[in-house]
């Protein structure tokens, strides 16, 4: 990697060479990626193993090679099965992008917490512990974001089902 700007591939493969197969269990391509148009590009996803989230998440900022310094977005999606968490990163320094993914069981949706990483992320996970039910552990504050306190479901997963009154109030749909 002796050029500034690298691909989302070599930096799956830098991980690799870093971490191991244990940890950097395979490369993902997106449905709804396009190179071609940067307003819906997304960048194929380097799978990761929960536990070892944070520390990859440490080795890509700090890596002199790839200084992904910049958290854009963390997303959480229930894929039916499990649940993922997808942070997509971009180095100010070098201008290249990558993915990093981790899947965790609907059940036993834990994420070691990035938020001593990029502190941007403490929103982040805040929104997917509120809508998805992703626990963040080691984060400073996950009290809700959105929905009121006491509030019972995650409202974004596909098998959430509405209340029908909160705090002794019908709840309308």
């Amino acid at each position: 990697m002796s050029r500034a700007t690298v691909t989302p591939e070599e930096i799956h493969d830098h991980l690799l060479d870093r971490f191991g197969g244990d940890v950097v269990t395979g490369l993902v391509q997106s449905d709804e990626s396009d190179p071609k148009s940067p307003v819906i590009y997304d960048p194929a996803q380097s799978m990761i193993g929960a536990s070892a989230i944070a520390d990859v998440a440490m080795f890509c900022r700090d890596d002199d090679a790839l200084r992904l310094d910049a958290l854009m977005c963390l997303s959480a999606l229930d894929r039916g099965a499990h649940l993922s968490v997808v942070y997509n990163l971009h180095s100010m320094a070098h201008g290249h992008v990558a993915a990093l993914r981790v899947d965790v069981p609907r059940t036993a949706a834990v994420v070691p917490s990035v938020e001593r990483v990029w502190t941007t992320a403490s929103w982040h996970e805040r929104e997917a512990h509120d809508l998805m039910g992703i626990a963040f552990s080691g984060h400073s504050d996950l009290r809700p974001l959105i929905l009121p306190e006491g509030w019972e479901g995650y409202p974004l997963r596909k098998d959430y089902e509405a209340q029908e009154y909160y705090r002794g109030m019908k709840v309308p749909f």
